[in-house]
C-alpha cells in the first residue's frame, strides 16, 4: 500500500510540474522576403544588336 501511495505522490507532483507554467502559443518569427528585382538592361536585347551589328559588318566589308 506504501508503494502504491508513493508512487501516486510521485505522479501527482510531476504532473503539477509538468503544467506548471501553462500553454502559451509558440513565437514563430517571420523570415525577411528578399526580391531580386530585374537589371536595367535587357539582355534579351543584347544578342540581337550583337548579331544584327555582326550582319552589318559582314555586308559592308563584302565589297
Amino acid at each position: 500500500m506504501k508503494k502504491l501511495a508513493t508512487v501516486a505522490a510521485v505522479l501527482t507532483l510531476s504532473a503539477s510540474a509538468a503544467f506548471a507554467g501553462g500553454y502559451s502559443a509558440p513565437v514563430v518569427e517571420a523570415e525577411p522576403i528578399v526580391v531580386e528585382e530585374s537589371s536595367s538592361s535587357n539582355a534579351g536585347l543584347i544578342v540581337p544588336a550583337l548579331l544584327l551589328l555582326g550582319v552589318i559588318a559582314a555586308a559592308s566589308s563584302d565589297s
